[in-house]
């Protein structure tokens, strides 16, 4: 077996070496790096090409190959944008239209991922690790690959058509994101004092810096009352404050803000759909609690809009916080899939909000997400997306489902081994009236842990949904820690390979605040309460 490792390694750099200058020749170790950041792509040749140029410049090593990778993933994600863009003249309805549209933006998130990706890399030291830094780009990372799947999600119910051209056009980039992150998943466990990964996808660095959008201003700012905050703007429906719509306050905040922008919402139902852009970083929105302060709207999937759209509010600015608001979605359950509360925010942090709808409640789409002391209420995937959170010390009840539907409470979607993503539910109450499961592979790495929560007695005995026949059940990781209830029984739980009984402390301490979200490093900044580890 060493024999033919080493003779296809040889055969590889001969084939290599009329791309690359004389001067400069990869040892084995580079030469298979270059394989993998050029793995199964469209034009292997050109990417090999591209590549072994940058790392000449880069003066050799590892290091300018991931960069080269990434900026050769930054130009296809560009190429793709403006390709995908042409398309929305040849669309034949407003679902295809809105899913272009939608494509549109989502790439566009992965441009900005790749972007702090690569400006993240000049401050990474490969031979030392950082927390922050390591998280924070892996995090990135696996926000860029997840979009392009969101994106074609969003032709369900279409012909067909579009959906054919537009997966064309970005299989490219997905494939480019997903080799960076198995490319830099490798150096890490090779090169000496990287952080070794377990089997869970976790890993260990020193203490990081604070996120630079992350400032201590109001770091007091949870737990003051809302009258004594200082606010940016007011929001007031009968005309007592600076704005009557949030919408109004949200497009009136500066631009790359850094320091907080704080709204205050006075009470009352808002009827808008909201959307906060990845320009509007660091607001801040307070109103005057979750019984009393409501944004509420009634788009969904039924009603022509894709599920992505379909969000009452959507926010996508890093360092969000919201405090004592409710996020609602009144389609009811025919609507089908009908988001109240979309979220595409870095360091984001909701406390003390409620967040109401029925199938697909809560969008957690992508990037690092805390909810501290919130309601969640739904019916099917209740807690959906490719997001990386921690749920805590939080209430998530079942409501009505329509005839034939089974209650999830989770449809993680990781796809791939190498993404950091998955959910984490800590000291947590998961209670209702109709049988519910604690969640269902939505894609085939789906990761899902509730830990040292009381599980009500409608939690099904098997605990855990198939999606569809065998799919995901070997390569899921979904895993249970020290639940109590009369629904936390082990006995009649799944026996898929992927689900986990966990026993060992230090196991479940993985998918804690602090070694999950990277928590430490920027929760303290916002004042939002939590747990960095677990509960005793």
């Amino acid at each position: 077996m060493a024999s033919k490792i080493v003779t296809t390694l040889t055969i590889f750099i001969v084939l290599l070496l009329p791309l690359i200058k004389a001067q400069w020749q990869p040892n084995a170790f580079e030469a298979s790096l270059l394989h993998q950041a050029c793995f199964n792509t469209e034009n292997r040749t050109a990417c090999l090409s591209r590549i072994s140029t940058a790392h000449r410049q880069g003066a050799g090593g590892p290091k300018p190959i991931l960069h080269a990778a990434i900026s050769g993933a930054l130009e296809e994600a560009s190429k793709t944008i403006e390709h995908v863009s042409e398309l929305s003249a040849v669309a034949n309805d407003v679902r295809e239209e809105m899913a272009v549209r939608d494509c549109v933006e989502l790439l566009n998130y992965s441009l900005d991922e790749l972007r702090w990706s690569l400006e993240m890399m000049e401050e990474i030291d490969l031979a030392v690790g950082n927390l922050h830094r390591e998280e924070s780009f892996r995090s990135w990372l696996s926000a860029a690959l997840s979009n392009q799947e969101t994106c074609l999600e969003g032709f369900d119910g279409t012909d067909g058509r579009l959906h054919v051209r537009v997966e064309r056009k970005v299989r490219q980039l997905t494939q480019l994101v997903s080799n960076i992150l198995a490319l830099h998943k490798r150096l890490r466990s090779i090169i000496p004092h990287m952080p070794r990964e377990n089997n869970t996808g976790s890993a260990t660095f020193d203490l990081p810096p604070l996120p630079t959008w992350l400032t201590k201003d109001n770091e007091e700012l949870m737990h003051k009352s809302r009258h004594t905050v200082r606010a940016d703007a007011v929001v007031a429906l009968d005309g007592t404050g600076h704005f009557r719509s949030i919408s109004e306050a949200i497009n009136s905040a500066p631009n790359n803000s850094r320091r907080r922008y704080v709204i205050y919402v006075k009470q009352g139902e808002y009827v808008e759909h909201v959307e906060i852009k990845r320009r509007k970083q660091n607001i801040v929105l307070i109103g005057d609690g979750m019984d009393k302060t409501v944004i509420s709207g009634s788009r969904s999937y039924a009603s022509g809009w894709t599920t992505f759209r379909s969000a009452t509010f959507a926010v996508s600015g890093s360092g969000f916080i919201a405090r004592d608001i409710t996020f609602r979605n009144t389609a009811g359950p025919q609507g089908r899939q009908a988001v109240a509360l979309r979220v595409d925010s870095d360091c984001s942090v909701f406390f003390r909000c409620r967040i109401e709808g029925y199938q697909d409640t809560l969008y957690a789409h992508s990037l690092r997400q805390f909810y501290r002391d919130c309601h969640i209420y739904g019916t099917v995937d209740i807690i959906f997306g490719n997001g990386l959170i921690v749920v805590q010390h939080s209430n998530i009840y079942n409501r009505t489902p329509l005839p034939g539907q089974l209650i999830t409470i989770t449809a993680q979607s990781r796809k791939s081994p190498n993404a950091d993503s998955g959910f984490s539910f800590h000291d947590c109450f998961i209670d209702g009236t109709y049988p519910t499961y604690l969640g269902r592979p939505w894609k085939s790495y789906s990761r899902v842990v509730f830990m040292q929560s009381y599980l009500g007695p409608k939690v099904e005995p098997a605990g855990w949904l198939e999606w569809s026949g065998n799919f995901g059940i070997d390569t899921v990781f979904y895993g249970e820690y020290m639940n109590h209830g009369p629904g936390a029984g082990l006995s009649g739980r799944v026996k898929w390979p992927g689900y986990h009984i966990i026993r060992d402390q230090a196991m479940a301490a993985l998918f804690t605040v602090r070694r999950f979200i990277d928590g430490e490093s920027w929760l303290p900044s916002t004042g939002v309460i939590f747990m960095a580890d677990l509960d005793g």
